[in-house]
């Protein structure tokens, strides 16, 4: 697909009681990361417009809690199917306002609809438990009931994914949903929603509020949102962690990572090169699962020095909907900025540039927001930049003299999203998978992402919460468990 690609996009509008309304509050810019060009105006709606949602929300619930589940997954059938039949579309509309290439953009949407399908077995996931005669002629029950009007604040990074973490397993559940999306990303789920607008799902069920801390904030203090759902930073993610709690709302925030892998000598160098540049630099770095720090251990320094410096070097940076691009832009100029400062932090502490991508040209592309694969050799673990986010395509190499000073090195880091090993040796896989303190594993993995059936498991500074998203644990969190102990006798039945 040609670069010559545009969206034809005034202003995005928010979604309220089935329909689309224009926000009263100022607009923003929507720009592609890649040309600079503005897409699109996106409101950062008001207090008002936030209270319009939940008002529409709150209204819908007692209609969409008694309908079946079986009847409310029908409306998800519909919504997988229609993100099927618009799949390149929807993908296209990723890529331009986020920068990722198409395959990667096509790739993030497919995990957004395997959320949709594992939700649509609400039946039985949702499904309670009981005991006769817990005592004698008495019997408990446990059942599972919706919470009420829900919210999502989904990140820039995964604009099509990320927001299906959480809006399937939601509504599936019986309860009603309010998305607010990131306001650098508002196009692919202003997409999705003029599709869902179709299905004829209940007014209210479903809800978009687009805005910035304003919108945010109004979310987390009003008193009919049940719970929140977020995904960014650790600083954001720990302050709606906190505020959202203080008003009263179940929580799950998905902070940020820095994620370690260790590189055992008996690895397959030629495939742990590729796997991990394709972590380190797929989507910019700009995603939570990316491998930002490889330590070697022992002699499998040099080899994989070697290797992945070819691999970043050779990597064709881009616009996304050109054909050959394997990786495109960061999200904005003071991205840029931030990733291009932490790489000059680092060589000042003592690191040394092997492949360098700070500033590049790139015919036509001259104003981009494009740093191309950078890695750092030999940085200090003591330097704060080895436990500081880039979020950006730079991969930062260090040395260990073996598994445990490995380990140790990763197990500095206050985040715990991920850590994967790459070995062919069954027991030092084994004991890294049981002392690395992370909630996503790999081994010969890159991306250790869970499928959507499993949780999306973070600790440390990388999750604030106690239930992840996807899976059981999605259920878990939209639903409140409510025990019936009751006793039914002939002489109690008599007297009616």
């Amino acid at each position: 697909m040609s670069s010559a690609g545009a969206i034809q996009v005034d202003a995005v509008k928010n979604y309220i009681g089935g329909e689309f309304k224009a926000s009263g509050g100022e607009y923003l810019k929507v720009v592609n990361p890649a040309t600079q060009q503005v897409l699109a105006t996106v409101p950062a709606s008001t207090v008002s417009d936030v209270r319009s949602a939940v008002a529409a929300a709150a209204k819908a619930f007692p209609a969409w809690r008694a309908t079946p589940p079986e009847d409310r997954i029908q409306y998800l059938f519909k919504i997988k199917q229609l993100l099927e039949d618009h799949f390149d579309e929807i993908a296209r509309v990723t890529t331009i306002e986020n920068g990722k290439t198409l395959t990667e953009a096509k790739a993030e949407l497919r995990r957004g609809i395997e959320n949709v399908e594992v939700a649509c077995g609400i039946p039985t996931m949702m499904q309670g438990y009981n005991l006769e005669d817990v005592a004698r002629g008495i019997d408990e029950t446990m059942i599972r009931q919706p919470l009420g009007v829900v919210a999502a604040i989904t990140p820039f990074n995964f604009p099509a994914m990320i927001p299906f973490w959480f809006l399937p397993y939601a509504i599936a559940c019986g309860n009603t949903f309010i998305l607010k999306p990131s306001e650098k990303v508002p196009l692919t789920m202003q997409r999705v929603f003029e599709l869902i607008d179709g299905i004829g799902l209940p007014a209210g069920v479903l809800n978009m509020v687009n805005g910035t801390s304003t919108a945010v904030n109004a979310l987390l203090e009003h008193p009919d949102v049940r719970a929140v759902s977020f995904v960014g930073s650790t600083p954001v993610a720990r302050y709606i962690y906190a505020t959202a709690s203080a008003h009263g709302k179940r929580v799950q925030c998905q902070g940020g990572a820095k994620n370690h892998v260790l590189v055992l000598p008996d690895a397959d160098m030629d495939m742990t090169a590729q796997v991990i540049s394709e972590s380190a630099f797929g989507c910019a770095g700009q995603r939570c699962l990316a491998v930002s720090v490889a330590v070697t251990v022992g002699d499998a320094q040099k080899k994989f020095r070697e290797l992945v410096a070819d691999r970043a070097s050779a990597l064709r940076v881009g616009y996304g909907l050109d054909e050959g691009t394997e990786m495109g832009p960061v999200i904005t100029a003071e991205s840029k900025q931030r990733v291009e400062g932490l790489v000059d932090k680092g060589l000042s502490h003592g690191a040394k540039i092997l492949v360098d991508g700070r500033n590049p040209r790139l015919e036509k592309f001259e104003g981009g927001n494009f740093v191309k694969p950078t890695i750092l050799d030999g940085l200090p673990p003591e330097s704060d930049v080895a436990a500081t986010e880039i979020f950006g395509p730079v991969l930062s190499l260090i040395h260990a003299k073996d598994v445990d000073e490995g380990i140790g090195i990763l197990s500095r880091t206050p985040y715990g999203n991920a850590a994967s090993i790459f070995t062919t040796s069954g027991a030092a896989a084994r004991k890294f998978r049981y002392e690395t303190p992370a909630g996503n594993i790999g081994v010969n993995i890159g991306v250790a992402a869970p499928m959507a059936y499993f949780p999306f498991s973070g600790w440390g500074d990388s999750f604030f919460g106690v239930l992840h998203a996807q899976g059981r644990d999605a259920v878990e969190f939209y639903t409140d468990k409510k025990v019936v102990i009751e006793r039914w006798t002939q002489s109690l039945s008599r007297r009616f």
